[in-house]
């Protein structure tokens, strides 16, 4: 049976909306296997198009470099 709750990766809220980019983000940097950090942050750059503040900016690409 379907359940009625709203999806956690919907952009529906500004929480929803960081969290989708984030995963965006994520995939593509999964997809390219970046070398450096630098590659992430253009990743992550080119994917959140400025729709986040800095901070929250540092921190997917800090996320993300850790996963490489």
């Amino acid at each position: 049976m379907a359940q009625n709750r709203p999806s956690p990766v919907t952009g529906d809220t500004p929480t929803g909306r960081i969290r989708r980019l984030h995963l965006i983000a994520a995939a593509r940097v999964e997809a390219v296997r970046p070398a450096s950090e630098q590659q992430v942050t253009d990743i992550v750059r080119v994917t959140v198009d400025d729709e986040v503040d800095t901070r929250t900016f540092r921190a997917i690409v800090a996320d993300l470099s850790d996963r490489r």
